[in-house]
């Protein structure tokens, strides 16, 4: 037993010895230097401004077509992409922009509604983009009145 737990202690201490080199020998400054141009680019990142991030209808009739525009400008300093834009049922239609958006470059999301529902209706947009966020929310809400009712809602 004593040989056995001798021959394990000369063991691990020739282990322990032989692991002794220096770590900041084998970094690469090439490496050093990708790093650092990498962390700099991830710092680069579109900011998507709204100028508003609801917009109110206000009284409508059922049934008849609405449209706005978003616009917004991107603040940061990286091209701003814009993958999607849904909303939160079929009856409300954004049509982003195709094209990416400078830094500084304003753009716009143009909506459709087309005025179904009835009362107090209100919509949800999702954008995803490239942001430090991913997504944007906006808002469209309507007062709907029934095809050939005196309107009742509260007025724009």
């Amino acid at each position: 037993m004593k040989k056995t737990f001798f021959a394990l202690s000369i063991f691990s201490l020739l282990a322990f010895v032989s692991c002794k080199e220096n770590a900041s020998s084998k970094v690469k400054s090439d490496n050093v230097t990708e790093a650092a141009q990498r962390d700099e680019a991830s710092k680069q990142v579109p900011v998507m401004e709204f100028e508003k991030a609801e917009h109110d209808f206000g009284t409508i009739e059922q049934g008849t077509p609405q449209e706005t525009i978003f616009t917004f400008k991107n603040t940061g300093n990286a091209p701003l992409i814009i993958t999607s834009a849904t909303s939160s049922c079929g009856c409300t239609v954004p049509n982003p922009p195709k094209d990416p958006i400078a830094p500084g470059e304003q753009g716009e999301l143009v909506v459709k509604f087309n005025g179904s529902g009835q009362n107090q209706v209100t919509k949800t947009i999702t954008v995803n983009a490239n942001t430090e966020k991913g997504t944007e929310q906006l808002r469209i809400k309507a007062f709907v009145n029934p095809k050939g009712a005196a309107p009742v809602g509260p007025t724009k």
